[in-house]
């Protein structure tokens, strides 16, 4: 009995090790007879485009396209003429690659053909594979599905490439390739190897503490127990037994408590890691006539929004995707904020005050040679003051002050103006001030997005932050349990959901939806 008290841990580990690692995904196996083709390079006239093929008949393809060819060294480059294997119609000369499974993207033998870019040479290549015995045209992302299938990939690594693929910011490109190179990953499969040693050690107790083999609070302090012979109980202090090797039981419950700190501390993130791939809210806001839409102008390098010296150009919410200081964010130009307008424009300020609740940044925007009017008192009364007052009780808004129209300030600088918080001058015609600004609004949206090159690795999917909250949850649960099956369940429960993070056990569904974004050849 003490020998399976021994090895339980192991045990335990091992098959965690099953369930959480790459080998453990949810997908279905592809067909064994199933070899798929795709170009894998960008659709049009360029320099080389890439054909690619997996599966077991792409040895034979590959032979086939290059008149019965012996293939080339294992991931070598060789110059090969390509021929129509129906025809013999010459179609291109090409470097080809071979590529045996499983040392492969997908696991499976691979070829590739790096052929001329024209659109003539592409179809005619791609026309020959579709003639090939056992070939047939890929699917939106089934290579990578492939590769997620053959253990290649984890489900957050295949999350990671897709975000790399469609990353448009320098922010956004960092986050993924971590990541891509498994970062929350190998994080999550730390915090799978915690649960596994405290659910052998919960299991453990339940199996030889009613037999008074281990204290009641071990769970708690730990310990260190020795076997003293098959059929006879464990002694903490063993007296001539120097050769075996003790059993230790850290401490469970502390072990418990750790993980759901370091749970909680990444779901207070507050979405950053989603903002950070989905762009960060951004509005700019202000009086009338402040310089609004000059600054989206200049921020997004375009013309967005109508200039004109009329107040209430603006009436609607416009939006624009921008590249802010390497950073991605949805800007919002809103109507000018005053009282006692036209239903049309109030209509636009009503717009404008309900899309300034939903902002996570907000550019607070005031006419720098106008501070003391009406218009602009109202404005850092009602929107400035109020975004600085809610702040230190945790607000997750965050508020830029800039001081347009720095080019007409008289030589003396700022006339009589209120009280003002810090704030920063910019001149939306020549552009003075603006590196300063973009400066100021990388930092803040460090904050409100993370910074992908520091600190642990972010949450950038609801599907992240479900499977860690409902960790979170069972741990709650296992603290509450006043049974040792129902602790070890709740063990189970949390582990789970870890696994289902990294691609164990995840549904077909789930996995549709992750795929489905992927462009075909990849």
């Amino acid at each position: 009995m003490w020998r399976g008290l021994w090895t339980l841990p192991a045990l335990a580990a091992r098959g965690l090790r099953r369930s959480c690692s790459r080998q453990g995904s949810g997908a279905p196996a592809p067909s064994s007879g199933a070899t798929i083709f795709a170009l894998s390079s960008g659709q049009g006239r360029c320099g080389v485009a890439v054909i690619r093929t997996s599966g077991p008949a792409s040895g034979p393809a590959l032979r086939s396209l290059t008149a019965g060819r012996d293939l080339p060294p294992a991931r070598s480059a060789r110059l090969r003429l390509l021929s129509d294997p129906r025809s013999g119609e010459p179609l291109d000369r090409a470097l080809v690659l071979w590529f045996p499974g499983p040392q492969s993207f997908t696991g499976e033998d691979c070829a590739e053909f790096h052929v001329h870019g024209g659109p003539a040479v592409v179809s005619g290549v791609l026309q020959a594979l579709s003639g090939v015995p056992g070939l047939r045209p890929a699917e939106a992302g089934e290579f990578t599905r492939r590769a997620f299938t053959h253990g290649k990939l984890s489900l957050t690594e295949v999350e990671g490439l897709a975000d790399l693929i469609h990353a448009e910011t320098e922010a956004q490109r960092r986050q993924a390739l971590r990541q891509l190179d498994g970062e929350l990953g190998r994080l999550c499969h730390d915090w799978a190897e915690t649960l596994t040693t405290a659910l052998a050690h919960v299991e453990a107790y339940i199996d030889f503490g009613e037999d008074d083999n281990l204290e009641e609070d071990v769970l708690e302090r730990g310990g260190a127990y020795w076997s003293v012979g098959a059929g006879d109980t464990l002694a903490s202090q063993p007296s001539e037994l120097p050769s075996l090797p003790p059993f230790c039981l850290p401490p469970v419950d502390s072990s418990v408590r750790g993980l759901q700190a370091a749970l909680g501390a990444h779901l207070r993130d507050a979405r950053r890691g989603q903002r950070l791939r989905s762009g960060a809210h951004v509005v700019v806001a202000g009086p009338p006539n402040a310089g609004k839409s000059s600054l989206v102008n200049l921020l997004s390098r375009k013309p967005v929004s109508i200039v004109s010296p009329e107040p209430g150009t603006t009436r609607d919410v416009l939006e624009t995707p921008v590249d802010l200081a390497g950073f991605p964010a949805l800007l919002s130009d809103t109507a000018g904020l005053r009282e006692g307008v036209g239903p049309v424009e109030q209509e636009g300020v009503r717009r404008a005050r309900a899309r300034l609740e939903q902002a996570d940044l907000i550019l607070a925007v005031l006419d720098a040679c106008d501070l003391a009017s009406p218009s602009s008192c109202n404005f850092l009364d009602t929107v400035v003051a109020h975004v600085g007052d809610r702040s230190p009780n945790g607000s997750s808004q965050r508020l830029l002050l800039v001081l347009n129209k720095l080019d007409l300030l008289p030589s003396e600088g700022l006339g009589p103006s209120p009280d003002l918080p810090p704030y920063l001058l910019l001149s939306c015609v020549t552009g003075e001030g603006l590196d300063s600004l973009l400066e100021a609004l990388r930092k803040e949206l460090a904050t409100v997005c993370g910074d992908p090159s520091t600190g642990p690795p972010l949450l950038t999917r609801a599907r992240h932050q479900y499977h860690l909250q409902s960790c979170l949850d069972a741990l709650g649960h296992y603290k509450e349990a006043r049974d040792l099956a129902l602790e070890a369940e709740a063990l189970r429960v949390a582990r789970g959901h870890l696994a289902h993070l990294t691609g164990g056990g995840g549904t077909e569904e789930i996995l549709d939806v992750i795929f489905r974004d992927f462009c075909v050849g990849k």
